[in-house]
């Protein structure tokens, strides 16, 4: 039996709805404690080898499956009340809402939903942004997801099948008592961000007073100006792996977060694609609003909306 503790909650998704902002935020609580890797992913592919395709796929080499390692996680935990970490493939992959019952079930579960279409989009322009997305083309994309998931691509690139919420979280809600899940909206996270972030707090029974710098966009999406400077400053070619060699962590993360807004262009989404992509969301958006109680009326309509983050 492998020694350690394990967390008491977790941000279970979804990808590309503000995760990475909430583990940011949460990561400045002077009560809570994060694994210092983002997303673990234990959960989603316990003792499982893993061969994900597509350009530039990590996953297969960053993903935490065996339960000693994934203990050494939170080995750094000194008495705070939340012990957690944040991998946005639990509320996606079917096995994860079993694994976490069998092996943390008092744990408190986090998810972040968005408008399914805006979280695709975004999902898009991120890869594009990475340079791992080889068609220019949203509608091309979506297209090719049927065939790229029969080929076992990653996760990123399965842009409508991600966002198909209703079924993802019904799994919890089987498994789980509802007052241990909180379920935020993207738009409440974006529109009321200091109510959500104390709802969150108070969801953790950490200091709900705390308010931690928000100042900066996190894994913002979109189109770079410049291919050479955007990979200099967010890290990713030869000279930006020097660069963050040299400059304090903390300091380049700061310049990458503030500069990585001004870098990217965003792209609208097609509104005609939108109205498209409507129809096909929108049996699981009305089944989601039954399961939640909530009025998501708003991810339906025709209009186009903002591109991006």
């Amino acid at each position: 039996m492998a020694s350690g503790r394990l967390p008491n909650f977790l941000v279970i998704g979804a990808a590309k709805c503000g995760t990475t902002a909430l583990y940011e935020y949460l990561g400045q609580h002077p009560d809570v404690f994060l694994s210092p890797n983002k997303e673990p992913q234990f959960f989603a592919f316990e003792d499982e080898t893993l061969c994900f395709r597509g350009p530039g796929v990590t996953i297969n080499q960053t993903a935490v499956t065996s339960l000693e390692a994934y203990r050494t996680l939170f080995a750094g935990a000194r008495g705070e009340k939340a012990v957690g970490e944040a991998s946005a493939l639990y509320l996606y992959v079917p096995k994860a809402a079993d694994r976490i019952r069998q092996h943390v079930p008092g744990a408190r579960l986090l998810a972040v939903l968005r408008d399914p279409i805006d979280r695709a989009y975004s999902s898009f322009m991120h890869l594009r942004r990475e340079g791992r997305e080889p068609l220019s083309d949203f509608r091309a994309a979506l297209a090719a997801e049927p065939g790229r998931i029969a080929d076992n691509w990653g996760f990123l690139w399965r842009y409508l099948d991600l966002g198909r919420y209703h079924v993802q979280l019904r799994r919890f809600y089987e498994r789980f008592p509802r007052e241990q899940l909180r379920v935020l909206l993207y738009d409440d996270f974006r529109d009321a961000q200091g109510a959500a972030l104390r709802s969150v707090f108070g969801f953790l029974e950490v200091d709900e007073g705390f308010r931690p710098d928000t100042s900066l966009r996190h894994n913002v999406s979109g189109i770079p100006r410049s291919r050479w400077l955007y990979e200099l400053v967010s890290g990713r070619g030869p000279a930006g792996r020097v660069l963050g060699a040299v400059v304090p962590a903390a300091l380049m993360a700061r310049v990458r977060a503030r500069a990585a807004s001004r870098l990217l262009r965003q792209e609208p989404l097609d509104p005609e694609l939108r109205a498209e992509l409507v129809e096909r969301v929108r049996e699981d958006v009305l089944r989601l609003q039954d399961l939640l109680g909530r009025d998501l009326s708003r991810w339906l309509e025709p209009a186009p909306r903002r591109a991006g983050a």
